[in-house]
């Protein structure tokens, strides 16, 4: 059984994790024009911006274990191997803030100060690998709703005369700087598709290689514990060792 799980892990890390990232890094910058033609957008800078600090929640929050995944207990070829997919991990956050940030005008910037801010404040938070899971799932929910389903709307051409006031009244509340260019419905799906690979890709990496799940179930009973309790435990330990 032990001897089963370490092959889905290595499967998983070698093979699983990097091809999912690779494909949110693909189609993160996917956008499809109303002609139905393919457009590749690169991330801009600020996306990684973003992904470096979201990288440091990452190791906050024990989502990612650097120890765990780099060092000396793993030969060369399986270090190669978790750097490419930790470096694949650091261009799919990049291109999934890509995916929900629009591309250009006043919009662009209020999202992407959206985006700062929120990792920003993050950086002083406790997070452990489930709520900082569920953290970032609402944060790209929200954003891809409010540029993919409320924005879109607005923007589409055509509609019912009170979705065309919304957009008239929101563009001059905005002065004119609101320039969201015309895609395709197929787009918003495409996003859907990224986030929602992106966050089972996240869910696939919280497990820690190589770390049994027996070691698991123990370090989380242990964080139950009170402090008092602990510091039982470690005197026991201690007299143990010996």
């Amino acid at each position: 059984m032990r001897d089963d799980a370490a092959r889905r892990r290595t499967a998983s890390r070698v093979i699983l994790l990097p091809l999912v990232f690779l494909t949110v890094a693909l189609l993160g910058g996917m956008r499809v024009t109303p002609d139905r033609a393919f457009v590749f957008l690169p991330p801009p800078l600020i996306t990684l911006v973003m992904a470096a600090l979201l990288a440091s929640l990452f190791l906050r929050g024990r989502l990612v274990k650097l120890d765990a995944w780099l060092g000396s207990r793993h030969g060369v070829l399986v270090n190669v191997s978790h750097a490419l997919t930790l470096i694949a991990l650091f261009f799919a956050s990049a291109q999934a803030f890509n995916s929900v940030l629009p591309e250009q005008g006043l919009l662009h910037w209020m999202f992407a100060f959206f985006f700062l801010w929120t990792l920003w404040n993050d950086q002083f938070s406790a997070f452990d690998p489930r709520r900082l899971l569920r953290s970032l799932g609402v944060l790209f929910g929200t954003a891809f709703v409010l540029k993919h389903m409320i924005m879109a709307g607005l923007s589409a051409p055509g509609g019912s005369w009170t979705r065309r006031l919304a957009g008239m009244v929101f563009e001059g509340l905005s002065l004119g700087t609101l320039d969201v260019p015309a895609v395709a419905p197929a787009t918003g799906y495409i996003s859907f598709f990224t986030l929602a690979l992106y966050v089972i890709g996240l869910a696939l990496v919280a497990p820690t290689p190589d770390e049994p799940g027996e070691v698991r179930l123990l370090l989380h009973e242990a964080s139950r514990l009170g402090p008092t309790e602990r510091r039982a435990l470690r005197e026991a330990l201690e007299e143990e060792r010996s």
